[in-house]
């Protein structure tokens, strides 16, 4: 009879307990895992963004306010409800022109409003917010992202210790509603008109009486004679503001606004504060904001103004040898304010230099207006 080699017992029972310390490692591994995961879950939970989120535009106006609902609920969704704007409406916080002023003093964290609001204080302002004869949409957005655009926006804003984000643009505006037609110039002269931006600027130029009003108060204005005409918007939020019940004369094209754009303005601190994944994921929707924003725009004016004969309004064009007029006055403008401020001067001088090369594009690749 064979005898029973003792090693085969050893080995045996060696390996069964190497199995049982792997068990036990690999056990007390998946355990420390498990605790990561509940730890990361336990620190997103702390990690809630919670802002109030006072806006310029009433959020029923279409493309010029709803923008912000749209950006609103793509963060919370995207982010499981952790990043959440409150969104208030205009004057409920803040007065609309005072939006910047409360992000800079942290009174609010952020704020979703037109910048050229601030040109009182910011002089170039205008230049990321809307320019008469300026860019069209998509010109803005291409200087914006993939030119100077962006950081010149975020260093002129840098020593208010605010943080701006394009997050909507809108196309063109209507020139504006007037009571009776414009046929020159001159006619401008002594018009009592509310009109924003360095438009408002050209027309106080021109001899007229310029106001800026809130949205809010503009049909008021108008109807009880305060202004006998003005601008705003485009013309489906003009329409829902009542505007086409006062004044029947709607003139184009917007040679004031070529573009309007919206910034998410964030409290500079605030901002640094966030973590780097939290900053991409509100750019993100921003940025998914600024087209869909400019698509809802474009998509809703044709039929708005198809009914305008409904209503007795009725639409008019500048006639080119005026519009030439305009650009002649807004050019001296844009070189006084240019004179007066070196970040206008900068600001205006990347915009002029970028669409120098970009027209050699433009005017080879797009079919002609008129085709």
């Amino acid at each position: 009879m064979r005898k029973k080699n003792p090693w085969n017992n050893t080995t045996a029972l060696v390996a069964i307990l190497f199995a049982f310390l792997v068990g036990i490692i690999g056990a007390l591994a998946l355990r420390q895992d498990t605790r990561a995961v509940v730890t990361q879950a336990q620190g997103s939970e702390l990690a809630k963004v919670h802002w109030r989120v006072p806006v310029a535009f009433g959020t029923n106006l279409p493309a010029l306010g709803d923008n912000i609902l749209h950006v609103a609920t793509s963060l919370a969704r995207a982010s499981g409800e952790r990043i959440q704007f409150q969104v208030f409406e205009p004057g409920m916080l803040l007065p609309v022109f005072s939006i910047t002023e409360g992000v800079r003093d942290n009174k609010i964290p952020a704020g979703y409003t037109w910048l050229g609001y601030d040109s009182g204080k910011i002089p170039a302002t205008p230049l990321v917010s809307a320019v008469p004869f300026g860019m069209e949409p998509w010109e803005f957005t291409a200087w914006y992202y993939d030119d100077e655009g962006q950081a010149l926006t975020e260093a002129l804003y840098a020593p208010h210790q605010v943080h701006p984000i394009l997050c909507g643009i809108i196309g063109p505006e209507t020139a504006g509603w007037f009571r009776h037609t414009i046929d020159s110039l001159d006619d401008f002269r002594g018009l009592k008109i509310r009109f924003a931006g360095l438009g408002g600027v050209v027309l106080q130029k021109l001899g007229a009486s310029v106001t800026m009003l809130p949205g809010g108060e503009i049909f008021q204005a108008l109807e009880k004679g305060a202004i006998d005409a003005t601008e705003y918007s485009l013309p489906v939020v003009d329409q829902m503001l009542g505007f086409d019940r006062v004044a029947k004369y709607n003139y184009f094209p917007g040679w004031h606004q070529t573009f309007t754009a919206a910034h998410l303005v964030v409290n500079q601190t605030v901002w640094h504060q966030l973590p780097d994944a939290d900053q991409a994921m509100i750019e993100m929707a921003c940025t998914a904001g600024v087209i869909r924003n400019l698509s809802r725009g474009e998509a809703l004016q044709g039929k708005v103004m198809a009914g305008f004969s409904a209503k007795g309004v009725t639409p008019v064009k500048f006639p080119l040898p005026i519009l030439k007029e305009l650009q002649l006055v807004t050019n001296e403008v844009m070189q006084e304010e240019a004179d007066k401020d070196a970040d206008f001067a900068m600001i205006w001088a990347s915009q002029k230099k970028f669409l120098k090369t970009y027209r050699l594009w433009k005017d080879n690749a797009y079919l002609p207006r008129d085709f």
